[in-house]
């Protein structure tokens, strides 16, 4: 394993993390009209550690392989749009416009799979989880939107 490669993988990881936890939920989120499938506040910290580490020792390991230049491109573009997304629902309270950002995380990361798993298909395994993930938040993004018209 290669440490260095891997703590520069989490690192970005840890951005995008930390513009996360600058933009939390409020007092407008919670009184949001939400889904029966919310899931509990705990759960969101708990998830995206656990994907945040397993996305970097899965692309530390896809680093290392010869031609693996575009699905770190992918992995980047990923990471952007994962950063993004908090800022823009929590922060300027534009659910439409964060489902956008959701749209592209979710290209982004469907690539991003792919490409890991043509490569090793440990990786891919790796990063499926965080596809599901993605999915469920999409489509938490877009319920919440959606009963929350207001707020587009």
């Amino acid at each position: 394993m290669d440490w260095m490669l891997f703590l520069t993988f989490l690192a970005a990881c840890g951005a995008a993390g930390a513009t996360g936890s600058m933009f939390q939920p409020d007092q407008w989120y919670r009184d949001l009209d939400k889904p029966w499938w919310t899931p509990p506040g705990f759960v969101f910290p708990l998830v995206w550690i656990t994907l945040y580490i397993s996305m970097s020792y899965a692309a530390m390991r896809v680093a290392q392989i010869d031609g693996s230049q575009q699905a770190l491109a992918f992995w980047a573009a990923q990471i952007a749009f994962n950063t993004l997304w908090s800022p823009v629902f929590f922060g300027l309270k534009r659910m439409r416009a964060a489902f956008v950002i959701l749209c592209c995380l979710w290209v982004a990361v469907a690539a991003t799979l792919a490409s890991f798993t043509a490569l090793d298909t440990i990786t891919g395994a790796l990063i499926a989880p965080y596809l599901l993930w993605v999915t469920i938040a999409g489509a938490l993004n877009l319920s919440v939107w959606q009963r929350n018209p207001q707020f587009a």
